[in-house]
């Protein structure tokens, strides 16, 4: 059974997955950053973005500068 936490953690890489898939972006490594479920602090997890080549990351600054007008 997932906690809040994971389950907002999952809604949210979801929500960026489809958002980024608008732009026709796709971040293979995008998703819940595991260790930080391991962390001893109540915080929430983070979501790790992953690694990606330079054409993705000329496509997503695109998109942000296109959405911050």
């Amino acid at each position: 059974m997932h906690s809040p936490a994971e389950a907002e953690a999952d809604a949210c890489v979801e929500d960026l997955r489809v958002a980024l898939a608008a732009h026709g972006i796709t971040l293979p490594s995008l998703g819940v950053d595991l260790p930080s479920f391991a962390s001893r602090c109540p915080t929430r997890p983070l979501i790790a973005l992953g690694h990606c080549n330079v054409l993705t990351a000329k496509a997503l600054a695109a998109a942000l500068r296109k959405g911050a007008v």
